[in-house]
């Protein structure tokens, strides 16, 4: 990624074309000049939803390690020599909550010295949040009472920041945001990377391009910081924004539908006691409310479920265990281990035969679903743990600062002899006009399935050419005055 802005001495004005209405002859350098003009619309007018993304998806990073410190008297206990069954756990926090309610789902303590949360579906929460009592599996002492979200397991400050970063706590509306980052990110990043490609062919110092240079001042040392610093965030800033889409509501179908067609959907676990197969979906957990048990989760089933699971396939101790959320399904005990090596087998048991009815290992994903998986997880800071959350807050970090130099370059190309105010030109117009038909029609065919794919590209890129268009007739109208 370099500049999003174009060298101080471009033209302000389009040049005029050959008299006589003919076409221009195709000119060298068109495609760069393409690059550059979106480059820079693209950080001027997207820029603002990045540096959100960046921001809040930073602040993500780090707050497995704040949640910690935050609940540690929910999420930790005394280490004992021996525990207490499922079922007294969950009559104790059945107690707790009242004797009628039934747990939609458990998560046994996955480790000595950790809690089991015994979750409950309440109508008064939002989509995939539940409520989930903290209990000493040794004592069976109630150690809290929170707000748990999705498969994650997010407490309320990390559920709060999450949404942050998803959709500004606004709901369904603000997803449209983070769609918009995430689309225009890799596109940003990728013209960045061809500017850069042209630039460091033609420099006599290509270190330059590597690290920032020494010795400019204002401008050039903006954009030497920003073209190096570019190049390092790169790859990271293109896996953000392919991951990221998978969680959006227009290009993420499209990707889903994609994938299906090439054989890398996500295989589900049959839970209908009939033999209907459900779908899968690595976002499940974010669709939807928790559902709430049929009332046949018997406390004393518990334990019995894990017993038959651990024999099949769960061998991990980050596990959840479901009782049936509607009449004529299974039970369901699956692994949440999001950390490499990736456990998320599972299994569904009918609950009156005890028989397993269905299983489903992560060995037998399709490459593209465990692609899919990993890319989630990596994205989430799940899979290497404090290194993975590092690695993310570090990209998150340069992602911001080039947004920041991008407009500082931007301030510091405008004209201020006229007005210390006024808006620095954008790259010179009609490069499209020089370039060869070939060039012009592989343009065209490469908007239009871009904007199929990603729907927000499309329609903004639209909006970036009224703009431009705008732009134009106002600077032709006052060079004729």
């Amino acid at each position: 990624m370099t500049t999003s802005t174009s060298s101080p001495a471009a033209a302000p004005v389009a040049p005029q074309g050959p008299p006589g209405g003919q076409r221009p002859k195709p000119q060298r350098g068109w495609f760069a000049q393409l690059l550059l003009r979106l480059h820079f619309y693209a950080g001027v007018l997207v820029g603002p939803f990045i540096l959100i993304a960046a921001v809040s998806g930073g602040l993500y990073a780090l707050t497995p390690l704040i949640e910690k410190a935050v609940y540690a008297h929910e999420l930790r206990v005394p280490i004992a020599d021996s525990q207490l069954s499922l079922a007294e756990q969950i009559r104790a926090a059945q107690q707790y909550i009242g004797d009628d309610a039934s747990p939609s789902a458990v998560r046994p303590a996955p480790e000595p010295g950790a809690t089991t949360r015994v979750l409950f579906a309440d109508p008064s929460l939002g989509g995939s949040e539940s409520r989930a009592v903290f209990i000493d599996p040794a004592t069976a002492e109630i150690r809290g009472d929170l707000t748990v979200y999705g498969t994650s397991g997010a407490l309320p400050l990390r559920t709060w920041v999450d949404n942050l970063h998803r959709n500004l706590n606004l709901g369904e509306p603000g997803r449209f945001y983070s769609e918009l980052a995430a689309s225009w990110l890799g596109i940003i990043a990728l013209a960045g990377l061809g500017l850069w490609i042209v630039r460091i062919k033609k420099s006599r110092t290509k270190k330059d391009f590597v690290r920032p240079a020494r010795g400019y001042r204002g401008y050039r040392k903006t954009l030497s910081w920003h073209t190096s610093l570019g190049i390092w965030v790169l790859v990271g800033a293109l896996f953000l924004s392919a991951t990221g889409i998978t969680w959006s509501q227009y290009a993420g179908g499209n990707v889903g539908v994609a994938r299906a067609a090439l054989g890398g959907g996500t295989p589900a676990l049959t839970t209908n006691l009939d033999g209907a197969a459900a779908s899968g979906d690595e976002h499940a957990h974010h669709h939807g409310p928790v559902a709430a048990p049929t009332g046949e989760a018997n406390p004393d089933t518990f334990d019995a479920m894990l017993a038959i699971a651990q024999r099949i396939n769960v061998n991990t101790g980050l596990v959840e265990i479901a009782p049936p959320a509607e009449p004529g399904q299974a039970w369901v005990v699956k692994e949440i281990q999001a950390a490499f090596p990736t456990e998320v087998d599972q299994v569904a048991i009918n609950g009156s035969t005890m028989e397993v009815v269905d299983r489903l290992d992560f060995a037998d994903y399709p490459p593209l679903a465990k692609l899919s998986r990993w890319g989630i997880d990596l994205h989430m800071g799940a899979m290497f743990g404090l290194a993975n959350q590092l690695v993310l807050l570090l990209i998150a970090a340069g992602i911001a600062t080039l947004v920041v130099l991008g407009y500082l370059m931007w301030w510091r190309r405008r004209p201020t002899r006229t007005s210390p105010f006024e808006f620095a030109s954008p790259p010179r117009r009609g490069v499209v006009r020089g370039a060869p038909w070939w060039g012009i029609g592989t343009v065209a065919v490469a908007a239009i399935g871009i904007g199929v794919l990603l729907p927000f590209v499309g329609w903004t890129l639209l909006g970036f050419v009224v703009i431009d268009t705008v732009i134009g007739l106002v600077r032709q109208g006052r060079a004729a005055r």
